[in-house]
């Protein structure tokens, strides 16, 4: 198992940033612009036990993920793991901390390769695309919440 660990301080409130994680139509907000997402499931609203139905293409390659929502702790703690998706594994866990007036925002993933030792190989490249996905989603996120003031 891998762990990828991005953390942001934005500053808003930890309940608007929050919320603006449980609402999913932000996700192609915060995408980067090399990456199609497509909401399968409309009108989601997260509860423990749902599951997100998603398609993003990259390269021109298209992916269908299927996430579950696991765990919800208002407003610090939203945990999906997915049932279906390019890995093997993969949990992603978003943090969010009060430190005064700011709010911390970190992303924790977990993952796991597919194909073995074929898949181990690809490890490398994996966590630079990560890296620069979280990059551009954190700041995103940032300057979207941090312009509503």
């Amino acid at each position: 198992m891998q762990t990828f660990i991005k953390s942001s301080y934005i500053n808003c409130d930890i309940k608007s940033l929050f919320d603006f994680h449980l609402d999913t139509n932000n996700l192609t907000f915060i995408t980067p612009k090399d990456t199609k997402v497509e909401l399968l499931t409309k009108d989601f609203k997260p509860q423990v036990g749902q599951i997100l139905k998603i398609k993003s293409t990259k390269y021109f390659i298209p992916m269908n993920w299927e996430v579950k929502i696991e765990k919800i702790d208002e407003p610090n703690l939203l945990v999906d793991f997915a049932l279906k998706s390019p890995f093997s594994y993969w949990e992603h866990k978003h943090i969010f901390i009060k430190h005064g007036n700011m709010s911390e925002m970190k992303d924790v993933i977990t993952f796991k390769m597919p194909f073995g030792i074929f898949g181990k190989l690809l490890e490398g490249f994996v966590k630079k695309d990560l890296q620069k996905m979280f990059d551009y989603r954190h700041k995103a996120t940032k300057e979207i919440l941090e312009n509503r003031k």
